[in-house]
């Protein structure tokens, strides 16, 4: 692509009533433009073979009846072009850039991943192997493969014909003529034919090479010729082991050329692409085929942005999916004519023959492709669903109504100071985090779970009975057997044990109780409902170990800093909002402190807390 760059317009922010004034200065030669936002961000790019008739195109007002390109032309504050050589530049240019700056209105390729290739290493007695990374000086790379598994299988077939060496000595004639290797466990297993003792030639090796090289190719008939005439040579020297050892390979290699789908011989080397579409994606379908087999398929969807038409659509596709998948194919075949043709390849849109059934093989595919992938949202959405999650815990649980509504309590002290509780709500399957309230322990002195939990109960459903508000279906308490009981007592006393179902969880084996049932629930570790049942658990943890930690700190500021005669509340604040630590406090200079908090404070202070 030469002398690809003409012009590119200011960066300047233009408002949206200039726009018509960039739209007149703009050439009809082919090239790409750019829609730019207020933020200086490239939000759509497009290709043209005539620049001022498409960009123009735009702003008329039938074009304008589209409700997202309503969007798009209101977002757009300025327009860049660049002038190009000829349609095809432009092209490859706008597939370039989209992949650069992925415009926020340009339609959206839903796969990423790199492929698998096949490469025969630059080497003395090559090696073979499946890489990711392409790399044309490395040595002769064979692909990409849109399916590891098909790569995986094509290797281990090879190393089925031919035993060639997986290690990574240098195989050198230098190395060699000196023996400075010795054969390994894969030569003794038959796996290697030990070409590191100079027990195989280098020119036996490389005519190994020199038929996987055809294998790789998709020539087979090469191959099972050369084969055929060998085993019949080596049966007629009577050397039948030789002979049987041929045919197996034979055998091997016409029992993959049976799996691959067989079309016309005459058809060498042609890509086959399909689509179908709706209103929000559209599915296209990659099919190529050498020496009249299918030896590759592919199937992507893509994410419509602006109800971009199928030719567009099939356009974007052909060029991203033969630069993907490094197609040089000298025919594409298609379900109809497209503007833009990439340059190399010639377009087919066939009416009968061999190359319409594989087109609409190619289709079938695109079909059946958007009804996995239509499957798998509908299976993930239902997944995600809080209301079947909800219907599952109903049901494990034997509850008498959908627990919409779920309350789970927790205690948290350390040998028995700074006791407090925590009650986190959960609606419809999702914390509803304003609800969530801490607690003081006020009756119980000492670690007494049991106590602490029958009173943050009572306290919690007297004050909602009170308040008159909606009380949960479902109370989770963290603790087993005792924390439960105790929970039970409090719901008694208050007759709301037929209001509000209540259920205890012991943590180390996540075993879940019942009031008047001495048999506990083991639910699947990876039940939905006992995953829903740990994030209340969790979550409440949480919440409580916050608020006891802060309190905590709190009770041991205000350890440290009662005995000082003069120093307030107020002071200690500012003190610790400004140092954050009793250390930081102890360390800092009298004049930081004076500073803060007067000569007279600092100095009580510093007298205090003298620094170690």
């Amino acid at each position: 692509m030469k002398n690809m760059i003409e012009k590119m317009n200011s960066n300047n922010k233009l408002s949206n009533r200039n726009i018509a004034e960039i739209v007149k200065s703009i050439p009809g030669k082919p090239g790409v433009y750019q829609f730019i936002n207020r933020n200086n961000e490239i939000i759509y790019i497009g290709k043209a073979k005539n620049l001022k008739k498409r960009v123009s195109s735009y702003f008329n007002k039938n074009y304008q009846k589209n409700n997202k390109l309503k969007v798009l032309i209101n977002n757009t504050y300025n327009i860049n072009h660049i002038i190009v050589e000829s349609e095809t530049d432009a092209l490859l240019l706008e597939n370039n850039m989209i992949k650069k700056f992925q415009p926020k209105y340009n339609v959206n390729l839903k796969d990423d991943k790199t492929f698998p290739w096949i490469c025969i290493k630059n080497e003395s007695f090559p090696r073979i192997f499946i890489t990711r990374k392409y790399s044309g000086t490395e040595g002769k790379f064979y692909g990409p493969y849109t399916s590891a598994l098909t790569a995986r299988t094509l290797l281990a077939l090879i190393k089925k014909l031919y035993p060639l060496r997986t290690c990574s000595y240098n195989l050198s004639h230098n190395n060699l003529s000196k023996r400075k290797y010795k054969v390994c466990l894969e030569y003794h297993i038959g796996n290697c034919k030990g070409p590191c003792e100079m027990l195989q030639t280098e020119d036996d090796y490389n005519h190994s090479i020199k038929q996987i090289n055809h294998i790789l190719k998709g020539n087979l008939k090469d191959v099972l010729d050369y084969l055929e005439k060998l085993m019949n040579t080596f049966s007629n020297q009577h050397n039948f082991e030789k002979a049987q050892e041929i045919k197996e390979k034979i055998v091997n290699l016409k029992r993959f050329q049976m799996k691959s789908n067989i079309v016309n011989p005459k058809i060498t080397d042609v890509d086959v692409i399909s689509i179908i579409d709706d209103n929000k994606s559209a599915w296209v379908n990659f099919i190529k085929v050498v020496n009249g087999a299918v030896v590759q398929t592919y199937s992507v969807e893509l994410i419509k942005k602006l109800d971009e038409s199928r030719v567009s659509l099939l356009e974007f596709a052909l060029t991203e999916l033969r630069t993907r998948l490094f197609s040089n194919a000298k025919e594409t075949v298609l379900p109809f004519q497209i503007e833009n043709i990439p340059e190399g390849t010639k377009i087919t849109v066939p009416t009968k023959g061999d190359k319409k059934k594989l087109l609409e093989l190619s289709t079938k595919n695109a079909y059946f492709y958007m009804l996995a992938q239509k499957k798998q949202k509908n299976l993930t959405a239902e997944k995600k669903s809080p209301g079947r999650i909800l219907l599952s815990l109903q049901k494990d649980l034997r509850l008498n109504n959908i627990p919409e509504h779920i309350e789970c309590i927790d205690n948290s002290n350390i040998q028995g100071t700074s006791a407090v509780a925590a009650c986190v709500v959960f609606r419809n399957g999702r914390p509803s985090k304003n609800e969530y309230r801490h607690f003081n322990i006020k009756s119980v002195i000492g670690a007494n779970d049991p106590a602490s939990m029958k009173e943050i109960v009572e306290r919690r459903y007297k004050a909602l009975l009170n308040e008159k508000k909606n009380l949960p279906q479902l109370l989770i308490v963290d603790g087993g057997k005792p924390q439960l009981n105790a929970a039970v007592k409090s719901l008694e006393k208050l007759k709301l044990q037929h209001r509000i179902s209540v259920i205890g969880i012991a943590k180390k084996l996540e075993i879940l109780y019942f009031p008047n049932d001495p048999v506990p629930l083991y639910l699947n570790k990876n039940s939905e409902s006992l995953k829903l049942i740990q994030h209340l658990r969790n979550e409440a943890h949480r919440f409580g170990i916050s608020f006891h930690r802060n309190k905590r700190n709190n009770n041991m500021i205000n350890t440290k800093f009662i005995h000082i005669k003069g120093i307030g509340d107020i002071t200690v604040q500012r003190l610790f909002k400004e140092f954050k630590s009793v250390d930081n406090i102890k360390n800092a200079s009298f004049e930081m402190l004076e500073s803060k908090i007067g000569k007279h404070k600092a100095s009580l202070v510093k007298s205090y807390l003298k620094p170690d």
